[in-house]
C-alpha cells in the first residue's frame, strides 16, 4: 500500500514537471517570434522613465493629435498612461508645465521662447520644442458691423482706426496670448496695413473659448484665434473671417508639443515614446476619411465642447467666410503632411524677429544661441529614423509671407529692418 502511494506521488510529480517544461517550451517558442528586448508594449531599452504623463490642452481644433493619441490608445502602446487636462487659458498651460503639474503640453509657438527667456511676464523656465503639432487653420475675424463697409484688408481698416483716434476712441482687437501665434498674425496683418498694434489700437488677451462671447457683446472690433472659434462666430452670425492664417503664410508653424528642458533631460525615453504616439496620431488625422471621427471625438465636452458641425467644415477645407464667400481651401489645417511635425529652427528665428520688431526684447537677441536651446530637431530626427519617417536634412529655410517680404533666417536683423511699421528704437 505504501509502495503504491509512493509510486502515485512520483507519477504526479513527473506529470507536473512535464507540464511546467511544456509550458516553458511553448512560451519559449512564442517569445522566439518576438523581437529581442520586447517587454509588454515597448522595448525594454526604450521603456519610458516616467509612465504617467499629464498633457495640457486648450479647447481648439489643433489639440486633436494629443486627444486622438490618448483616445486611440497610442500613448499606451508606447508605455505611457496618459491624462488629458483641458486648461482655461494659455497662461494656465504655461504655469502648469512650469510647475510640473503637466509634463507635456499643447502650446503656442513663441511661448517656449518667452518662458526660456523670461519675457512678457513669463517666469524664466527653459523649455524645448521637439515636435510641431500642426500648420494652418487659424484666422482673423471682424465684427459683422464692418461687413457693411466691405472691410476685408488692413489698409481698408486704417481710416476707421484713425477716425476713432480723432474722436478719442480706440478700436480693440483680441488675441490669445502676447508671445503666441494669434498675437503675431494679428500684429503682422495690422502692420501690413500701416496700423501699429501697440500705438494705434488696443490689443487685448482673451482665452480662445471666450472670444465669441466677447465679440457678441461688442467688447471688441476683431479677433485672431484658432478654429473652431472663427467658424463659431460665423455660425452665430456675429462675425466674418477677413483672412485665414494660411493666407498670411502658407503652411505656417502653429502649435507645438512642449516640455520643460528639465523634464526632457531627465526623461529622454519618455519624450521619444510620446513623439512616437504623436506621430501615429498625426498620420491618422491627416487621412481625410478619419476626420469625421476625429471631429466627433474632439467636439466632446471634455475637449472643445461645441457642435461637431462647427468644427468639421474647416477641418475638411470647406470655408464659409461669413461674407457670402465660400470656397474649398486646399491649405486647411494639417497635422502630418508636408513635414508639419518637423521643428524648423528657422521658425524659431522668425519668432525672435517678431519679438525684436515689436520691442519685446531689448536689442538684437542671440538668435542662434537661443534657438539651438529651444528647438530640438535632433530629438525629432531620432524618432523619425526609428519609425521610418522622412525628416528634412536642413534646419533652416527661407520663406515669404503674404506681404512679399522675404524672410532669410541667416539674416534676421536685416529682415526686421524691412518693416515700415515696427517698434524698433
Amino acid at each position: 500500500m505504501k509502495r503504491e502511494k509512493t509510486n502515485e506521488k512520483r507519477t504526479d510529480l513527473a506529470r507536473r514537471n512535464f507540464l511546467k517544461l511544456s509550458a516553458a517550451s511553448s512560451l519559449g517558442l512564442l517569445m522566439s517570434n518576438l523581437p529581442a528586448r520586447w517587454v509588454g508594449g515597448v522595448y525594454a531599452a526604450d521603456a519610458p522613465e516616467t509612465t504617467n504623463v499629464r498633457f495640457g490642452i486648450i479647447a481648439l481644433t489643433d489639440c486633436a493629435s494629443i486627444v486622438m493619441a490618448h483616445e486611440l490608445g497610442l500613448f499606451k502602446k508606447y508605455g505611457i498612461e496618459s491624462t488629458v487636462s483641458k486648461e482655461a487659458s494659455w497662461a494656465a498651460i504655461r504655469d502648469k508645465l512650469t510647475l510640473g503639474e503637466n509634463q507635456a503640453t499643447h502650446m503656442l509657438y513663441g511661448m517656449p521662447y518667452a518662458s526660456s527667456m523670461g519675457l512678457l511676464g513669463s517666469p524664466r523656465k527653459p523649455m524645448i520644442i521637439p515636435f510641431a503639432i500642426n500648420h494652418n487653420g487659424q484666422g482673423i475675424t471682424l465684427h459683422s458691423k464692418y461687413l457693411k463697409q466691405s472691410i476685408k484688408r488692413p489698409d481698408q481698416l486704417k481710416p476707421i482706426v484713425e477716425e476713432a483716434k480723432k474722436n478719442g476712441q480706440t478700436m480693440t482687437f483680441a488675441m490669445t496670448f502676447p508671445p503666441g501665434t494669434h498675437a503675431m498674425w494679428m500684429r503682422y496683418w495690422l502692420g501690413a496695413g500701416g496700423i501699429n498694434p501697440d500705438k494705434d489700437v488696443s490689443l487685448i488677451t482673451i482665452p480662445p473659448p471666450q472670444m465669441v462671447a466677447n465679440l457678441k457683446v461688442d467688447k471688441m472690433d476683431g479677433l485672431c484665434v484658432g478654429e473652431p472659434w472663427n467658424a463659431r462666430a460665423i455660425f452665430d452670425n456675429i462675425g466674418y473671417t477677413v483672412i485665414t492664417s494660411q493666407q498670411i503664410w502658407k503652411d505656417h508653424p502653429e502649435k507645438v508639443l512642449a516640455f520643460t528642458e528639465e523634464f526632457a533631460d531627465k526623461n529622454p525615453k519618455t519624450v521619444k515614446a510620446i513623439l512616437r504616439a504623436m506621430t501615429e496620431s498625426s498620420q491618422y488625422i491627416d487621412k481625410m476619411e478619419n476626420r469625421p471621427h476625429v471631429v466627433e471625438v474632439v467636439a466632446r465636452p471634455q475637449y472643445i465642447n461645441t457642435q461637431k458641425e462647427v468644427i468639421l467644415g474647416r477641418m475638411l477645407g470647406d470655408y464659409d467666410y461669413g461674407d457670402g464667400k465660400k470656397e474649398k481651401d486646399p491649405n486647411y489645417m494639417i497635422f502630418y503632411d508636408r513635414q508639419s511635425n518637423f521643428p524648423w529652427k528657422s521658425h524659431g528665428i522668425w519668432w525672435l524677429t517678431q519679438f525684436r520688431r515689436w520691442g519685446m526684447v531689448k536689442g538684437a537677441p542671440d538668435y542662434k544661441g537661443i534657438v539651438d536651446k529651444v528647438h530640438r530637431p535632433d530629438i525629432f530626427r531620432e524618432v523619425a529614423k526609428e519609425m521610418g519617417v522622412a525628416a528634412p536634412k536642413e534646419d533652416m529655410k527661407k520663406e515669404t509671407l503674404f506681404d512679399k517680404i522675404e524672410f532669410d533666417p541667416s539674416k534676421p536683423e536685416d529682415y526686421v529692418k524691412k518693416f515700415t511699421v515696427s517698434n524698433l528704437a
